[in-house]
């Protein structure tokens, strides 16, 4: 327990005066230094878990939740298990192949991905604001282009393009690839440039006679009510399915936010050091205050107060410095993380900078999302260093001999 007067004596050592001008100097940039690292990680956790949130959501709205792909068996569509539909909003028949693009002198692999017409209109990416064309308009000759493939191929909607199949139909001069004209009726955006220019859909039927398919290969997608927790609803599906291939957008994106993980980790290490570098200056700014108020602590010994308290005090300085920088890094951290996106806007029309080109990072906005865990894990990591550095001040600061403190006083 703390006493009243460990409590009164470190409120006299905390409050500044004239003649402890260095001193004070030392304890004002501590805590600036403790505050900008705390904010500074605060704000760069905020937006780096703002990205992976915007590209999950990107990821997700352009790929179904879960897969179900069948291996010897078919799969059995019609008597699906109750469990699964529970935790789904839809499920869609799919299937998938690779073909060329041939478009007058260019050409180009893509991949084709198939659904029936009634199913083409439930996916989130056609019913997003940047869809081009008629959703409904889905027959046997109709595709759908991505928007970094129409501009890469100069097509537009009405255009016809045709597809080259990786099978083949036997002739009398031998195995020739197919090749078929489709007529563009929409252009969809995921936002994702690798999605949008290698990707094109096109009617399920049709996809199957073009690249010798048969509908026993079908796949169901699953579209999951809560597909951010993914793992554990992988784990149900596999069980209910466990004789085919059950995969997730985590298991197609898996080396991407493993990178992003491990971006988000190095980045927490490295500005982490700004926190211990300010911290380590209460320990330059304890010792000066040790060494100033010899005579104080000699006097203190003198009259009976305990090694002890001498130390809680001068501990209670470094760790009130600290504690006190940490809260006022959160504030100013949350404060600037809630309006990062504004600020953005602000140095890019004052300065003319373009500070997040939307080309590279395709998001239109500077993402932020604040997690409530991250910031308590940064206030501990701040509160612990604050107090480790204030262990050997006030363990110097009770080792003090009165009787040489008092010598020449």
């Amino acid at each position: 327990m703390i006493s009243t007067l460990e409590k009164e004596i470190t409120f006299r050592f905390l409050k500044a005066r004239k003649k402890d001008g260095f001193l004070n100097v030392i304890s004002i940039f501590s805590f600036i230094g403790i505050s900008l690292g705390v904010a500074v990680l605060i704000i760069v956790m905020s937006v780096m878990n703002g990205f992976r949130t915007e590209l999950i959501n990107k990821i997700v709205g352009f790929n179904s939740h879960a897969t179900i792909k069948p291996y010897d068996k078919p799969l059995d569509y019609k008597n699906l298990n109750s469990a699964l539909t529970s935790i789904s909003k839809d499920l869609i028949l799919s299937n998938s192949s690779e073909a060329i693009v041939i478009r007058e002198q260019n050409s180009k692999g893509v991949l084709l991905r198939g659904y029936l017409e009634e199913d083409f209109s439930k996916l989130d990416l056609i019913n997003n604001k940047n869809f081009l064309g008629d959703k409904k308009n889905f027959k046997n000759n109709s595709i759908s282009i991505g928007k970094e493939l129409s501009f890469n191929l100069d097509l537009d909607i009405g255009d016809s393009i045709t597809l080259m199949s990786s099978s083949g139909v036997e002739t009398i001069i031998g195995n020739l690839p197919k090749q078929k004209k489709f007529i563009i009726t929409s252009i969809f955006e995921s936002g994702l440039a690798d999605f949008d220019n290698n990707v094109i859909f096109l009617n399920l039927n049709t996809l199957e006679k073009f690249s010798n398919l048969s509908s026993d290969d079908r796949n169901l997608e699953i579209y999951l009510i809560n597909p951010k927790n993914i793992d554990v609803q992988k784990k149900m599906i596999q069980k209910l399915y466990p004789n085919d291939l059950v995969f997730t957008w985590a298991d197609m994106n898996r080396s991407l936010f493993s990178a992003l993980k491990v971006e988000r980790n190095v980045m927490f290490i490295i500005l982490s050091l700004i926190i211990i570098v300010a911290a380590f200056n209460i320990i330059s700014g304890l010792t000066i205050l040790v060494k100033n108020k010899t005579r104080d602590i000699a006097i203190l010994k003198s009259i009976g107060v305990l090694n002890k308290s001498i130390v809680k005090i001068f501990f209670l300085v470094g760790v009130t410095i600290g504690t006190t920088a940490t809260f006022f890094g959160i504030i100013i951290g949350v404060t600037f993380s809630f309006y990062v996106e504004n600020l953005r806007a602000f140095l890019s029309s004052a300065f003319d900078l373009t500070l997040f080109p939307e080309e590279i990072y395709f998001l239109s906005t500077m993402p932020s999302e604040i997690n409530i865990n991250s910031i308590f894990l940064i206030s501990i990591c701040s509160i612990f260093i604050t107090i480790f550095v204030s262990i050997f001040p006030a363990i110097k600061a009770a080792k003090l001999d009165p009787v040489k403190s008092l010598k020449y006083e």
